[in-house]
């Protein structure tokens, strides 16, 4: 058994009208958003917004900060771009190996790092995406500095083509969305609500009979494959696997995106992972100087809004976003 009585902080609220309504709203504006704004941008975006949601799973609800969660975004991606393009598989079958890639990734780091607390963990998970990524440099498969290139789209079930780009938008929007609705669901459940008593109180969750490295695990497992769902639709949608995507950096730019949306909001990494996107992709012609005008705005954002975008945003409107 892994509880002797029921939860004390797991007291399932009710579901607010909000958070409802704002599904509603945010999946209306990315079917009729191709029709404004440049789909590759649009789809760059989701699939960043994809990995920050699975990243603010594990930091937002369970209070577990990973500097390595690149680790499982880029070799997704590597493993999804040479199974479509050396193996021949077809996209779906290509991200799913990606995404199974990534949580058992995720299955092995967080065994290791789930003994450790604090800082130290946060240490060890960068450690060895590191490591990951220095074996990514070295191995043949994936093609070093030069990554994986070329990599073919196909098409998807066999009858979609995804080199068309209004098809390829709408099945990684697809993907978004029933990715979005699983950590929601996640999230609300009483799976959910344990990993917020343990984020909260974890002696006390302990105290109640909570095997709570059994649900940590289960945690990092879970926010591990969602960010491999990312990283392999990724490849996919730009054809590339690069060190990029394995770098610290990539750990690094997702914290920010969730920190700017807002920490332990269900919408606020959308919100980060669109701002910072957009601020890379408008921002371009300033080169290097982009960095430090995401680091002005995170700056801002920790002193000034300290629950972030959205996070600010519902206190202000008294809802739950």
């Amino acid at each position: 058994m892994d509880r002797v009585a029921d939860p004390v902080a797991v007291v399932r609220p009710a579901v607010s009208w909000s958070e409802p309504v704002a599904f509603v709203v945010m999946t209306a504006l990315f079917v009729v958003a191709p029709a404004f704004v440049y789909p590759v941008f649009l789809m760059k975006a989701l699939c960043f917004a994809l990995f920050a949601c699975a990243f603010n799973l594990l930091i937002g609800y369970v209070g577990l900060l990973s500097f390595g969660h690149a680790l499982y975004f880029g070799w997704a991606g590597y493993v999804s771009a040479h199974a479509a393009k050396v193996w021949g598989l077809p996209p779906e079958a290509a991200i799913i190996l990606g995404t199974m890639v990534a949580g058992g990734l995720g299955l092995v780091v967080g065994a290791l790092a789930i003994r450790s607390q604090g800082i130290y963990f946060a240490m060890i998970t960068l450690a060895l995406a590191q490591m990951m990524y220095f074996f990514a440099l070295q191995a043949p498969f994936t093609g070093g500095e030069d990554g994986i290139q070329a990599v073919p789209r196909g098409k998807l079930f066999a009858v979609f083509d995804l080199a068309d780009q209004t098809t390829m938008y709408f099945f990684v929007l697809a993907v978004f969305l029933a990715c979005f609705l699983l950590i929601y669901r996640v999230i609300h459940s009483p799976f959910g609500e344990v990993l917020k008593a343990i984020r909260e109180n974890e002696p006390r969750a302990i105290s109640l009979g909570y095997k709570t490295s059994r649900y940590k695990l289960l945690a990092f497992v879970l926010s591990a494959t969602l960010a491999g769902v990312a990283g392999g639709t990724k490849a996919i949608v730009f054809q590339l696997a690069s060190l990029t995507d394995v770098h610290w950096s990539m750990s690094g730019e997702v914290v920010l995106m969730t920190l700017v949306g807002g920490l332990g909001t269900v919408f606020g990494p959308v919100a980060g992972a669109f701002v910072i996107v957009s601020m890379e992709n408008y921002l371009a012609q300033f080169g290097q100087w982009v960095t430090v005008i995401q680091g002005v705005v995170f700056v801002t954002c920790v002193l000034l809004f300290r629950r972030g975008v959205v996070g600010e945003l519902a206190n202000l409107l008294k809802i739950r976003l």
